[in-house]
């Protein structure tokens, strides 16, 4: 199953289930602009026999931006390397999707210069409320940032609405604006509905939009809640997303808000059967992702284990093959296409990196 084609409700094909998760790896140039460390990132995933490869969240907007060494789709300057990507990847047998991101409040003011902007205001970090203004110009940016992306090439997008993000904040029930983008979760959930309105009319029937969920309040993923989560799903296929791709962080466990109930039956139960569920969180072996669609789901995204392993797509169809796990050191990430500063990124995850 997990080595079989799939064919998204638009025709595109990817050559099977196993994608490459969309991974923070700080490699871009400052402006945004590809670097040959993150082409050689994605392009030996590509070659190592995933099916779909997501870039990193890449911002649609310099006050979107999350974090240095970000990769960029705010501007047509950015063409270039956005082409040679999405040209690399296709000649890998890759399906191509860049993930639009915008930060919100996460976008750290010492970075974007200014102070970042949300639903509403925030102290810790220091935000201001979203103007009308604010509102209708990042739908247009991530508009004409889908749009760049068909342009050079590339196979689809993904809206982020996951990990509390601006979209994610908007969805919170933090969000208590009384001017129709918040309240009830027609309105939270309106900031995200109409940006996939406006890039599925932008961009052509074949060019693959999907969005990224968390299913629950965990991490940064504040004030969200399960059966809100899977109503939005519902809208946003609705809408025209091709898939959507639910981050889990740990795929074997079951909902908080349910706990006797895992989440992808949950969501697969309200997707109609043409709208492909992604399931992304832990997931290591082949045995791990065939669990995940059994239950429902479409596809599996890899993130850590295709860190270690950057042909686990073609190396699983070995039974007897045992993935790379953690720890590793510094040097067994940089043989692994990572450059030193998305190596040295690694520290992050406790226990990831030995030395």
């Amino acid at each position: 199953m997990l080595l079989e084609p799939l064919r998204l409700r638009n025709g595109v094909l990817a050559r099977n289930r196993a994608w490459l998760a969309p991974l923070t790896n700080q490699q871009s140039h400052a402006d945004g602009s590809l670097s040959d460390d993150e082409l050689a990132w994605l392009l030996s995933r590509a070659r190592g026999g995933f099916g779909a490869v997501e870039t990193c969240a890449s911002h649609v907007a310099l006050d979107g931006q999350g974090w240095a060494g970000e990769l960029g789709v705010y501007d047509d300057a950015l063409l270039p390397g956005l082409r040679r990507l999405a040209v690399e990847l296709r000649a890998a047998g890759a399906l191509s999707l860049v993930q639009l991101f915008h930060g919100g409040l996460r976008a750290p003011a010492d970075l974007i210069g200014e102070v970042p902007w949300s639903a509403t205001a925030s102290s810790e970090p220091v935000a201001r409320a979203a103007t009308e203004a604010d509102i209708q110009r990042v739908m247009v940016q991530f508009q004409a940032a889908a749009l760049r992306c068909a342009q050079a090439g590339f196979d689809g997008v993904e809206l982020h609405g996951a990990h509390g993000y601006l979209f994610g904040q908007f969805l919170s029930s933090t969000n208590q604006r009384t001017d129709g983008w918040g309240g009830g979760l027609s309105g939270r959930c309106r900031l995200l509905r109409e940006t996939l309105g406006l890039v599925r009319a932008a961009v052509p029937p074949t060019f693959t939009v999907g969005v990224r969920l968390s299913p629950e309040d965990f991490g940064n993923a504040k004030g969200i809640d399960l059966d809100e989560s899977i109503e939005v799903a519902r809208q946003l296929a609705d809408g025209g997303a091709d898939f959507i791709h639910v981050s889990l962080w740990d795929a074997k466990r079951n909902t908080k808000k349910r706990p006797d109930q895992h989440a992808v039956p949950l969501f697969r139960a309200a997707l109609p059967p043409e709208v492909a569920l992604v399931a992304a969180g832990g997931i290591w072996t082949r045995e791990d992702a065939e669990a995940l669609l059994e239950m429902g789901a479409t596809a599996v995204a890899i993130g850590r284990a295709a860190i270690l392993n950057p042909s686990w797509a073609r190396d699983v169809a070995d039974a007897s093959w045992t993935p790379r796990r953690p720890p590793v050191t510094i040097a067994e990430l940089r043989d692994r296409a990572l450059n030193a500063t998305f190596a040295e990124y690694m520290r992050r995850w406790k226990g990831f990196v030995a030395d």
